[in-house]
Parts: C-alpha cells; structure tokens; sequence
C-alpha cells in the first residue's frame, strides 16, 4: 500500500510523506486494526459512533499490552447531531462536518469533554442525498460559520464523489475539490485550510495525482469487511 501511495505521489511531482494513510475499519475486528497499527498505520477511520464506542478501548487495550501508541482516529461517516457527543469523545480528527449547525453542536460537546478537533467540510461534489456534504456554492457560509467555534479546528474539505467502476471518472470531482480548496477563503479563526480528503480503495491514486493530502482507503488495507 505505501508502494502505490509513493508511486502515485511520484507521478504528480510529490512527496509521499504528504499523503496520510487512513486505514478506513468499518466491519473490521480490533484485532485487524491493532496489527495494521503495529505494521505503522498511523490513522483509522470509522463510519460508525456506537461500532467505534465498541471497538476503540479493545483496539487501546491491545496496543498498549505491546507497548504501542495509538492511532489517530477519524470520523469518516455521516455524522447526525444526536451522535456529536460520542463523536466529540473518541475521535481526533472529523472529516465529515457539512452544516452551521452541526459545527456549533460538535464544538460545543467537544469543549463539554475538555477537547479538540479537527474538522474538515464535506463538500457534496456527486449530487447524491445520502452521502452528505454541504453545496459547494454555500462553503464560503460555512467557513465564515466557524469564527464561533473555539473547540474545532478546521483544516481542510472532504469529498465522496459518486461510485464508478473506473478510477479515471472520479477525476473530475478530485480537481474540482482542489480547486475549492484554493479558492476557499480562510476561516476567521485560524490558518487557511489545507488538507484534501479524497479517493478510496478504487481511485485513491487517482486522487494523490490530483492532490489529495489524505485518503481513506478500507477494502485495499483490510480486504473485504466481515
């Protein structure tokens, strides 16, 4: 896996130490991700707040009998209001903030639990309901929103381009998000936003070419979910 993060880095003039490795763990026992850990994985992600809430003290438990520093956890799935307390509790970095709204919620349980995260803002790039995400015209709202959040850090945007048997189609959408994310306007709060969350087990190299700084691969680390 790093072989290919290097090499698609190389193709684009980059260095792969730019690109984050985020081993996505939906459906994967404690067990996977504590080995993944130790084999240097330095991120996971999750989709779930109540599957992570399980599996994130077995997975501490398990590297700390090996002497093994934790993960840095991300929240990768979509994210209701009513779960930003858990949310705010377990996890380091959230990717998936697309509302004023939510944003005001999740910082305000992440001051409760005395802590504080990143967020990226999920832009909605594929049109699909489902997969969230907050309209790229209403993004620059969205930055100016979080000059009230002191328990967030924003630092970039996320996108979840609609699903295509070829890598080469979600192309499109990776250089849209780019070039978004260089005409954002920086949040009121803090440094312009920098990082780039795209590409999945099926066009993540894709994305690195297109600039992407974190990529959220699950089925290509793991192999196929329980």
């Amino acid at each position: 896996m790093r072989e290919r993060v290097a090499r698609a880095a190389a193709r684009a003039g980059r260095r792969p130490e730019e690109v984050t490795l985020v081993g996505v763990a939906k459906r994967q026992p404690a067990a996977a991700v504590a080995e993944a850990v130790c084999a240097g994985l330095e991120a996971v992600g999750e989709n779930y707040a109540q599957e992570a809430a399980a599996k994130l003290p077995e997975v501490a438990a398990r590297l700390a009998a090996l002497g093994r520093a934790a993960p840095r956890w991300h929240f990768v799935g979509r994210l209701q209001r009513n779960k930003a307390r858990r949310v705010a509790e377990l996890f380091d970095v959230v990717e998936t903030v697309d509302s004023p709204e939510l944003g005001a919620e999740l910082d305000r349980r992440a001051a409760a639990a005395g802590r504080r995260l990143a967020v990226l803002f999920q832009v909605d790039l594929s049109g699909e309901p489902s997969k969230g995400g907050i309209a790229p015209e209403a993004l620059s709202a969205l930055i100016e929103a979080s000059a009230g959040w002191a328990a967030l850090e924003p630092q970039g945007l996320m996108a979840l381009p609609a699903a295509a048997h070829d890598p080469e189609a979600s192309r499109p959408a990776f250089a849209r998000l780019r070039e978004l994310l260089l005409r954002a306007p920086a949040p009121p709060r803090g440094p312009r936003l920098r990082e780039l969350s795209m590409g999945m087990s099926a066009d993540f190299e894709v994305a690195i070419e297109e600039g992407a700084t974190i990529v959220r691969v699950g089925t290509a680390l793991f192999g196929e979910r329980a």
